[in-house]
């Protein structure tokens, strides 16, 4: 291949400036000729494509966020807009396309190399919930953040014998809450893995700890599963504790990404551009026992990710 694209779709997740990074300079290293897509799929609709050097990625591994934007385009899942997009593709001599986003991102690769587009996928998305992958870009800051913002809400939650329901992000998946429920030391944990008892999982755990001497408590919950502020009202209405709710929301996607993340992710951009550079498309990228993997597309999006429950177990054995 000549030339290549690469855009970022979806959610933004802090490493996906370092994955693109590695997708230029791999590129340009190989001799190939990289056109970074501005604002994902829509950008792909609308023309919003520019060539990228060796310089427009100097010093953005440190950095957040994504400097190709991101969205959503409900126009790409329409036939004419997939046909504007290959349209443009052509029209900028790009003959494969390094998607780097979340199962959204690869279905919509999926859909290119259907209709005889090469693509590879990877993986970028805080959730870390893509099944052909055992591990996200983004996924380690966004634990990083959340441990953080909850160690600093433990201060106030301990100054006045509080309970703290916390809301983490992670919506249908329950990574990031119960390894960061692990390492802040909560109470109690609820994912949308797990079914849970209010009673046996909250209030027990809570009477327990505070008979034992306890005087503040931290719940952390995945996003979707329940209103944090009604059950917070409730804690505090069935054990007299004051009780807060406190969602941190996007907070968890931003901030400069953490070792982890940048080594993933350039990684995982090197290992893109190389399975191009073959003239291998279709493909997805990820880590399986810590090596890196490719997998068929396909077969990529209908795996079925595996929920960490030893990780679940621990956080309830300690939580005591």
């Amino acid at each position: 291949m000549k030339t290549i694209g690469v855009l970022t779709s979806g959610g933004d997740a802090p490493g996906m400036n370092a994955a693109v990074r590695a997708v230029v300079r791999t590129a340009i290293a190989n001799g190939i000729k990289v056109m970074g897509i501005r604002r994902g799929y829509c950008g792909l609709i609308d023309d919003d494509i520019i060539e990228l050097d060796i310089n427009s990625v100097s010093d953005i591994i440190n950095r957040g966020g994504t400097i190709l934007y991101s969205s959503r385009c409900p126009e790409f899942k329409t036939e004419e807009g997939m046909q504007k997009a290959i349209s443009n593709c052509k029209k900028h001599g790009i003959e494969g396309m390094v998607v780097i986003g979340g199962d959204g991102s690869y279905r919509g690769a999926r859909d290119m190399s259907l209709r005889g587009f090469p693509c590879v996928g990877v993986p970028g998305t805080i959730d870390n919930d893509i099944s052909s992958t055992e591990y996200t870009i983004g996924f380690d800051t966004a634990m990083n953040t959340a441990m953080d913002m909850i160690d600093r809400l433990r201060d106030t939650t301990q100054s006045h014998f509080r309970c703290s329901v916390v809301e983490v992000m992670g919506h249908g998946a329950g990574d990031i809450a119960i390894n960061t429920a692990l390492a802040v030391g909560a109470t109690a944990c609820i994912v949308p893995e797990i079914p849970f008892n209010y009673e046996k999982d909250v209030i027990e755990k809570i009477e327990y700890s505070k008979a034992n001497g306890k005087t503040h408590f931290i719940i952390v919950v995945s996003e979707g599963i329940t209103d944090v502020t009604e059950l917070a009202k409730k804690i505090e209405d069935e054990t007299g504790i004051e009780s807060r709710a406190t969602i941190l929301g996007h907070v968890q996607r931003g901030g400069s990404p953490t070792v982890r993340d940048r080594v993933a992710a350039s990684t995982l951009g090197y290992e893109a551009v190389m399975l191009l550079k073959d003239g291998i498309g279709n493909r997805v990228v990820g880590f399986k026992d810590n090596k890196v993997v490719n997998y068929d597309i396909f077969e990529g999006l209908n795996m079925k990710k595996k929920f960490d429950e030893l990780t679940y177990t621990v956080v309830n054995t300690t939580s005591l």
